[in-house]
């Protein structure tokens, strides 16, 4: 199926969480057109009671149903193995708490959608919100969606970007302890993220696009004063950047890089994205 006449998916989320309740609110403004979720029917049709909303919840036989759905409902497929006969309802499940069985249908649900697109049969995939200690209770080894997308994809290269309309983070590292992160920091993943971000840019329509590098230190280490991380490897990666042609610069003292870059009426951005090391 061609990607412009593919429906999009929208992941369940949590069933004990707001995900679900996110995605009604979304499809009954019009936020979600040419979108069906994959998810649990009665979960989907208690979020929209829950929203006091007025939205029909249809189920799809298979997700090309999609596009003959009615206009204005919440279409719903639920895949294979998300309700095992031996398994407790979702809806039985209490709101707000962790559960390894609902860690178990939110993980069914994101494989299920990752499947799709590999096959073609969506356009993309929107994943809503899942509890990573759900996920961990469930027997899942992948700590977020992120990591789990990427072995369903065969292990590519992937870095997370954190964006909305005025600021584009890219990061380096991501689901693992601080200590850890800045443990596994070194030139070759300073280098590989900046290739993706340049690389990826072009998809949004920036072909070259103003890179700036944030620091892991205070000050960016204040020449090797609060750290060496900065001149050992991170300067290092971006000067190899650059000979590769990629506008890449820093790197920068975090605590002012992201408002530099933030792009805002009355303030535009020095930069079009931000490489980060570390996830917050």
């Amino acid at each position: 199926m061609s990607a412009r006449h593919a429906p999009l998916a929208l992941t369940m989320g949590d069933p004990c969480g707001i995900g679900p309740e996110i995605i009604a609110r979304a499809v009954a403004t019009g936020g979600a057109p040419g979108a069906f979720v994959v998810g649990d029917v009665a979960v989907m049709r208690r979020a929209v009671a829950q929203c006091n909303l007025v939205l029909p919840v249809a189920r799809l036989d298979a997700p090309a149903d999609a596009l003959l759905a009615p206009p204005g409902c919440l279409a719903v497929w639920e895949p294979a193995g998300l309700n095992p006969p031996e398994a407790a309802t979702l809806l039985s499940l209490p709101m707000g708490q962790v559960s390894a069985r609902a860690g178990a249908a939110a993980a069914c649900c994101i494989d299920a959608a990752a499947q799709l697109a590999l096959a073609g049969d969506v356009a993309a995939i929107v994943t809503a919100p899942i509890h990573k200690e759900a996920l961990s209770a469930a027997g899942v080894h992948h700590p977020g969606h992120t990591e789990m997308l990427q072995a369903a994809a065969g292990g590519a290269q992937v870095r997370m970007m954190l964006a909305n309309d005025q600021l584009r983070v890219v990061l380096v590292t991501i689901h693992v302890a601080l200590r850890r992160a800045i443990e596994q920091l070194e030139f070759a993943g300073v280098l590989q993220t900046l290739r993706i971000a340049h690389r990826s840019a072009a998809a949004w329509g920036q072909a070259a696009p103003r890179i700036a590098v944030a620091g892991l230190n205070p000050h960016a280490g204040e020449g090797g004063l609060f750290g060496d991380e900065e001149i050992r490897f991170i300067a290092p990666a971006v000067a190899a950047a650059c000979a590769e042609g990629i506008d890449a610069r820093g790197p920068f003292a975090p605590d002012t890089v992201f408002m530099r870059a933030r792009n805002a009426p009355g303030h535009p951005g020095e930069f079009d994205l931000v490489v980060a090391m570390t996830h917050d």
